[in-house]
């Protein structure tokens, strides 16, 4: 299940930044960061430039995660768990910035609320299990200095 859901995250994170990449190509970036059009905001580049950073960031770790899951390597529910905390801060702290960038927009909108949950919900369920599972101290012992 974990490697499941592991694999599904990397597609969601590079669908989610390849789709939201296409501002480039659309002509929405210039609207959005050239003074005088009637989107311009002088914070839309750095919030854009952050989000494909941290997307970017997070396929990265999925790939990471991806290897050290199926290689059973002894660092992944730790690499795991930081992960998914990373992912409930950086939500809600998308949220509020765009709140700087869009005022009239809510910090928890219908969209950030669902990935929100969904984020939460996963990580009240998988961070307990990583942390306390027997199977999972059994199984991700590859590469440990302390497995015999």
């Amino acid at each position: 299940m974990v490697g499941i859901s592991i694999v599904f995250g990397l597609i969601g994170v590079i669908a989610n930044t390849y789709t939201y990449s296409q501002i480039f190509s659309d002509g929405t970036w210039e609207a959005l960061t050239t003074p005088g059009t009637d989107v311009y905001n002088p914070l839309w580049a750095p919030v854009i430039i952050g989000q494909l950073i941290f997307n970017s960031a997070l396929a990265l770790a999925y790939i990471c995660l991806i290897c050290l899951c199926f290689t059973k390597h002894y660092l992944f529910p730790k690499v795991c768990i930081a992960s998914m905390a990373v992912t409930l801060v950086y939500i809600p702290l998308r949220g509020w910035v765009g709140t700087f960038v869009v005022p009239d927009k809510l910090m928890f909108d219908p969209e950030t609320t669902e990935e929100f949950t969904r984020t939460l919900t996963g990580a009240v369920i998988w961070i307990p299990y990583m942390l306390v599972s027997k199977r999972v101290k059994a199984t991700f012992v590859e590469i440990s200095p302390y497995h015999t």
